[in-house]
Formats: C-alpha cells, sequence, structure tokens
C-alpha cells in the first residue's frame, strides 16, 4: 500500500459512505441493519475508519460486551463487523484498522475481544479459537474454529461463561446462517 492509510474514529458524516462500503464488501449478506443501529448507539461502540485520500476504505465496529461467569461479570468486546472496500483488501488495512481498535480497548480496560468470523483471516491478526466464552447462541457445527478470541493488554483475567451482548446482537438470525 503506497497510499497514507489515516485511522481515526468514525463520525456522523462518515455514515454514507460506510453504509455504502459493507455491500461492496459483502454482496450476498445485509449487514446494513445492524450495522445502521450500532452506528447510533456511542455509548456501547467503537466505529473506526480507515481513510486514504478523503475517502472511506475500511470501517470496524467493537461493541461493549461482557462474560458473565455466574457470580460477576468482566468487560469485553464484540469485533463485528469488519468491512474492506474490495479494490482496497489485501493491503492491510483490515488489520491495520483492527490493531488500532485493539490498542484503544485496552486503554478502556477491555482485556478480552471476540470474534465470529474466518479463522484463516483472524488467525493472522493474533485471535485463536475460543473455548470458556460462549457466543450468545448455538453456532451451527459447520463453523467449528469461527468463534475466536484475543487477550489485549497485560491483564490476565480469567473469563469463563457467555459473552453478554447489548440489543443490537440479540438476533439470532446474525449467528447463524
Amino acid at each position: 500500500m503506497s497510499e497514507k492509510l489515516d485511522i481515526r474514529e468514525s463520525l456522523p458524516a462518515d455514515w454514507g459512505s460506510i453504509e455504502a462500503l459493507y455491500p461492496e464488501a459483502f454482496p450476498d449478506e445485509d449487514l446494513l441493519p445492524v450495522v445502521r443501529d450500532l452506528l447510533q448507539d456511542t455509548a456501547i461502540r467503537l466505529s473506526l475508519v480507515g481513510v486514504i485520500n478523503s475517502q472511506i476504505v475500511g470501517h470496524v465496529i467493537f461493541t461493549t460486551c461482557g462474560v458473565a461467569d455466574g457470580s460477576s461479570e468482566s468487560k469485553a468486546a464484540l469485533l463485528a463487523p469488519l468491512a474492506v472496500a474490495p479494490a482496497w483488501q489485501r493491503q492491510g488495512i483490515g488489520r491495520a484498522i483492527v490493531h488500532a481498535g485493539l490498542r484503544q480497548l485496552e486503554d478502556m480496560g477491555i482485556s478480552l475481544v471476540c470474534v465470529l468470523g474466518d479463522p484463516n483471516y483472524y488467525s493472522r491478526l493474533g485471535f485463536v479459537p475460543e473455548s470458556l466464552v460462549e457466543p450468545p447462541y448455538r453456532l451451527p457445527a459447520e463453523w467449528d474454529g469461527a468463534w475466536q478470541s484475543q487477550r489485549v493488554g497485560t491483564l490476565t483475567i480469567p473469563y469463563s461463561g457467555k459473552l453478554s451482548v447489548p440489543r443490537q446482537w440479540l438476533r439470532p438470525a446474525l449467528w447463524a446462517s
């Protein structure tokens, strides 16, 4: 990538460009309802854009969540969705945006980030299969290995239990295909 990538928090003025990005990156999935819902709820999310030459070429949302172990709830985050414009894929933009988000989450006191995604991609970003933190809904068997996590920072909080997600993620269709 010879162009300079700037990563910053998204602004309401970016929403049109963000909404245009998802159908390009995921033509077979309709992620716009959850993206729109998450963008409007600034209290529960971190939304970052990657910008090259004043054009938004990538976007990620991290939603703050909890892990309920029966006696307490620890802070965690869910990485989803992540999109990079097709013309800019395979140039490290997704990696850069995710890593910028992980650094900000660490500063926010979050030390576990979960994702439901392609293990081949997310393993390159440092994610590993997650077995102690359950997703909010049972996943299809063919998605074995797609539920992953990454510890961030130096805190070693023992996470175990079910990921408690905000209302935007309480839609079973988002967890099964």
